[in-house]
């Protein structure tokens, strides 16, 4: 078996042809804002991957799901944030469905129906702040709920077709979180420029701002934190996929410089091999971390704790492998060019997505001494 070739494999199963649109273009040609990658996405029918078949989606599991990411990570890493973010949105809808048996099941085969991308505004970058904050609030007002906000930077700001956005919604008892799902077309939406660096500028990560946006009460989710601080089913599977989603795309930026220290044949056999077992080795724990999303029992807080632990170790893999596919490449590589500095720098972003390893010590401590996890 070939270095990827399971990722890729599936990415075929699933997206035919998609892989092969990829590689004709150009590293630069995937990565730029307003390129080319995001429609081949569309195109292929990305949209629909993880809808279940039962609401007209491709109906991918969780292993499936991830490998794929893997395989999209290699080829631009642009893409693969962009449609995390994606499919993240998608999975927090299904589970919203199954624990509400509501009108989530429309927007999950108008998903698939018509290949809608779902952006996703909710941890920002605002240091110091709960990951479950929001900046966004919410009102009733007669027979809407009224949206004020912003959200930055938010994937697939330019290409979006719904919003999924964090909210807190003002009640009789006091600010409540929520999810909010708006089409992008709604009136008092806007986008505007945040992004400032050209490392992943394809996902399209802007500012996306809402101003007296009036949305349905059905289209607003509330959501709960248990009396420990715990998160509710829905958002405890949402998180899971997000880190195990994320963790696969850099995975894959990694991996398409390992593929080119394999294919250049340059640095010493033993070298290489040492890079190709740490990434297969943490792949293989990505894996074995989306497992018990396809089973057929609950998912709790054992399986968000082994998300942000295989999330985590992943981030090491990457810091460790990275610098050694640098040196394996050569200095020629490195000024002759700029794919493999930018695949550096993509690749080292993982870290900073929610939540940050500091944040997260003292919880992930108390969860491994029996206490609740607590994300914050």
């Amino acid at each position: 078996m070939r270095f990827l070739e399971r990722e890729r494999q599936t990415l075929e199963k699933f997206l035919p042809g998609l892989d092969g649109r990829l590689a004709d273009l150009t590293l630069g040609e995937r990565e730029r804002p307003q390129g080319p990658a995001l429609a081949l996405f569309k195109e292929a029918g990305g949209s629909g991957v993880v809808v279940p078949a039962e609401h007209r989606g491709l109906g991918a599991s969780a292993v499936e799901a991830v490998r794929l990411q893997r395989a999209i990570g290699s080829r631009s890493p642009s893409l693969a944030v962009a449609t995390t973010m994606h499919h993240f949105s998608v999975a927090g809808l299904i589970q919203a469905y199954e624990v509400t048996k509501g009108l989530e099941w429309m927007l999950l085969e108008a998903v698939a129906d018509q290949g809608l991308l779902m952006a996703s505004g909710f941890a920002e970058g605002r240091s110091g702040q709960s990951i479950l904050a929001s900046s966004i609030t919410a009102r009733q007002d007669g027979d809407a709920v009224v949206l004020n906000g912003s959200k930055k930077p938010c994937s697939l700001s330019a290409s979006m077709d719904l919003l999924t956005a964090s909210v807190m919604l003002d009640t009789d008892s006091g600010p409540q979180l929520a999810v909010a799902v708006v089409p992008a077309a709604t009136p008092g939406i806007s986008v505007h420029p945040f992004w400032g660096t050209a490392a992943l500028a394809g996902a399209e990560s802007d500012e996306v701002r809402l101003e007296d946006v009036r949305v349905p009460p059905d289209m607003v989710v509330r959501t709960e934190l248990g009396d420990d601080g715990s998160l509710d089913d829905i958002q405890t599977v949402g998180f899971i996929w997000f880190e195990l989603m994320m963790a696969a795309s850099y995975l894959g930026m990694a991996s398409a410089l390992a593929e080119r220290v394999l294919a250049g044949g340059r640095a010493d056999p033993a070298e290489r091999a040492r890079i190709l077992v740490e990434l297969e080795a943490a792949m293989g724990t990505v894996v074995g971390a989306a497992a018990p999303l396809d089973a057929d029992g609950p998912v709790g807080q054992a399986e968000l704790l082994q998300s942000l632990v295989c999330r985590f170790s992943v981030q090491d893999t990457i810091d460790r492998v990275v610098p050694r596919c640098l040196e394996a490449l050569g200095g020629m590589a490195y000024v002759s060019g700029d794919e493999t500095s930018y695949l550096a720098a993509c690749a080292a972003a993982l870290k900073f997505h929610p939540p940050s390893r500091a944040s997260s010590a003292a919880a992930l401590c108390t969860a491994f001494e029996g206490g609740p996890l607590v994300i914050g």
